[in-house]
């Protein structure tokens, strides 16, 4: 027997990351993107990509939005929610934009065309942003659009080689029959932190009513390494000048000079990632680089956002090379295929990447809740008819 189709809405698709991360077995409806530089990535790698509407998502409304949907995936603004933002929360002028999506999704109920399962998609910042409002607000918008919702912070470490802890905030009908080996009777330990299960205790007992713990399983465990993505040999890269390697170098503090030292002494090629960041030091504001040679990258970020592009630091003996990590080698950092077409800008394709989200770690939490949780539903349905 055919397997039944699968359908999502994506809203704030950037390029897709979502949607590549789903899979083929999940099928897209409609998709929005604000940007006309993202939505062009997005129709060059989903061609011809008629379900793109590329506005603004409050000019929607529930007759913009096709058929019916099994899943409505949002990766809303992060911006005023991390902590390389302006730290405006929910209230703020892009990730207030949460508020929006909601009101579709009540739309959508109203005409008898309610989505039984939301997946929300943010950094870790919105557990604690405006001391815990703005994670009530999110549990208050799902309660209020008449769901049950739990979440869970899932680190794209264990996928990619890249440091990137995101929350993921899912909602499921209230009035859906949920199986009971999609739930826990106690936060799953791999992807439960500490920082969340405080955020879920501060919740007002008419919200933690309606939460749930996902029994998400553990991920297979990454076996890419940073030196995997990083291309040594590739004479199109532009490398730094050994000034502005020793400027860079001449940034860190003793701390970090000292594990370039150490490197230096290891006899093997040592790759590792450097970032810019601003420390008060004695009161006074510094700029540092920072680096790290354990393998993994730091989280990469968009210019927007405040931070600086990654670098990437090639230690070999005596020889230190510094250059900016590549657009492509950032989209292997997202778990992007080789096959993704990058816009040709640096800046566009680096921002692209930085502002997406890890398709391993969609794909994971696809395959391991989202689709058995859709399949316990239908099922479930089949049986109350």
């Amino acid at each position: 027997m055919k397997p039944q189709p699968q359908h999502f809405y994506e809203f704030f698709a950037g390029g897709g990351m979502a949607r590549l991360g789903l899979g083929a077995e999940w099928q897209c409806l409609f998709a929005n993107e604000w940007s006309a530089r993202k939505a062009e990535s997005y129709r060059a790698n989903f061609s011809p990509a008629c379900e793109l509407r590329v506005d603004d998502i409050w000019n929607l409304s529930a007759k913009d939005l096709p058929g019916r949907a099994d899943l409505a995936w949002a990766s809303f603004p992060c911006q005023d929610l991390s902590l390389a933002g302006n730290g405006a929360g929910l209230d703020g002028s892009r990730s207030g934009t949460l508020i929006q999506f909601w009101k579709l999704m009540r739309e959508l109920s109203a005409e008898g065309r309610r989505v039984p399962i939301i997946a929300l998609e943010n950094v870790t910042g919105a557990l604690t942003s405006n001391q815990g409002r703005d994670f009530r607000a999110m549990a208050e918008l799902a309660k209020d659009a008449g769901y049950r919702f739990g979440a869970m912070v899932m680190d794209a470490a264990r996928f990619v080689p890249q440091s990137r802890p995101r929350l993921f905030f899912v909602a499921v009908s209230e009035n859906a029959r949920i199986p009971e080996s999609c739930m826990s009777d106690e936060p799953p330990v791999d992807w439960h932190n500490a920082r969340l299960c405080t955020a879920v205790q501060n919740l007002p007992p008419e919200l933690k009513s309606h939460w749930i713990w996902w029994n998400l399983p553990s991920a297979p465990g990454n076996t890419r390494r940073l030196s995997d993505i990083i291309e040594l040999r590739n004479t199109e890269l532009k490398w730094h000048s050994q000034e502005e390697t020793q400027r860079l170098l001449g940034m860190m503090s003793e701390t970090n000079a000292a594990k370039v030292r150490q490197a230096t002494q290891y006899g093997k090629c040592i790759i590792g990632t450097v970032y810019k960041r601003v420390r008060v030091e004695d009161g006074i504001r510094n700029q540092r680089a920072e680096v790290r040679f354990d393998q993994i990258s730091g989280c990469l970020r968009t210019p927007a956002g405040g931070s600086s592009r990654q670098t990437i630091l090639v230690v070999e003996g005596d020889s230190v090379r510094s250059r900016l990590l590549s657009t492509r080698e950032a989209a292997r950092l997202m778990g992007i295929p080789e096959s993704y077409v990058l816009p040709d800008r640096y800046n566009d394709a680096y921002h692209l990447a930085g502002d997406g989200v890890v398709a391993p770690v969609v794909r994971h939490l696809a395959s391991e809740l989202l689709t058995p949780l859709l399949a316990g539903i239908r099922e479930m349905a089949k049986l109350a008819a």
